[in-house]
């Protein structure tokens, strides 16, 4: 195997975790999670928040993370959580909320720039609809596809990684699966955008993450890779491989068929284990899980997947676990 990813941590998940009913984690300042990053064994750099991480004074942040001398994956955008995001962000009805968004964006890349990085990434939750004629589909679609076009004209340099999800925050998010976020990007027509691959929004879209991690490929439009798990029934964030173990096996022979050498960023949330014990297991399980394929012997798979007999493969690949 040729793999060789980058191990990014959510710089965010090493601080507060909370649900409707328990605090699980307390708040913890930028400084106390950076920090945390760096005893998460095999950690190659992070994942940033704007505007969360950033707080009033930007470039003190951005000074901070320098220091602390993390190299930053990817910038990622939040326009769901504040007031103003209410209605959406790029496809709200008002001109002048999206106005905001796209700003907000431009604001990202150039984050990212000063940080050495060449990616955002962006998932626009509060996009879409709840219920039937609540909005209009030709319309706002088309406000995604100018704010989208607005923001990736502002530097060439910075990719724009659009993150795809089937719901939440609406009930049908503009932007649900992989064959929608690959038709923007198609239809832009701009090299710098592109799809983030979070392996659990395939799941719960219904789709085989490694299919669709191989037609974002082949689409020229695979930017960035977020591992973890679910039963496809919720976005649970799980440590990857322990549900759907047999996807993450899949995930990793096809991220070494199209060589994938970019980054992989981890949404893992942590209750039962403490942010670095979670964040720990969940890089050393994947790099087992390559450890795994290698044993399996992609060269067989490949075999085993041009014969089409699942009984074949599958009794070779349980035979490669013992």
């Amino acid at each position: 195997m040729t793999l060789k990813m980058k191990h990014s941590v959510m710089v965010g998940l090493m601080g507060r975790h909370a649900d409707r009913f328990h605090e699980y984690h307390p708040a913890r300042s930028l400084a106390e999670r950076l920090e945390a990053v760096r005893q998460v064994p095999g950690a190659d750099g992070i994942e940033i928040v704007y505007p969360q991480d950033f707080g009033a004074d930007v470039q003190a942040v951005v000074r901070q993370v320098r220091e602390s001398g993390l190299p930053v994956s990817a910038v990622n955008l939040n326009v769901k959580t504040e007031k103003i995001w209410q209605e959406g962000s790029f496809t709200s009805p008002k001109p002048e909320v999206r106005a905001q968004a796209v700003a907000n964006l431009k604001i990202t890349m150039d984050l990212a720039a000063a940080f050495g990085a060449d990616l955002v990434t962006c998932c626009p939750l509060i996009d879409g609809h709840n219920y039937h004629f609540q909005a209009d589909y030709l319309q706002q679609w088309g406000w995604l596809e100018a704010c989208i076009a607005k923001a990736a004209r502002h530097r060439a340099d910075i990719r724009i990684s659009l993150e795809y999800k089937l719901n939440e925050s609406r009930n049908y998010c503009v932007l649900g699966d992989m064959g929608r976020s690959l038709y923007l990007c198609e239809h832009l027509g701009l090299p710098n955008v592109g799809v983030t691959m979070d392996v659990g929004h395939a799941l719960i879209a219904r789709e085989t993450p490694a299919e669709a991690l191989a037609l974002a490929h082949q689409a020229g439009r695979l930017f960035y890779v977020h591992l973890n798990d679910n039963a496809r029934d919720w976005d649970w964030d799980m440590i990857p491989g322990t549900v759907s173990f047999w996807d993450l096996i899949e995930m990793i022979y096809y991220m070494d068929r199209v060589n994938w050498d970019g980054w992989v960023a981890y949404d893992v949330n942590s209750r039962q284990s403490a942010p670095i014990e979670s964040m720990s297991a969940t890089i050393a399980i994947v790099k087992m899980a390559e450890q795994l394929v290698a044993r399996m012997g992609p060269e067989e798979i490949a075999g085993f997947i041009a014969e089409g007999n699942p009984a074949t493969a599958y009794t070779h690949l349980f035979k490669s676990l013992l």
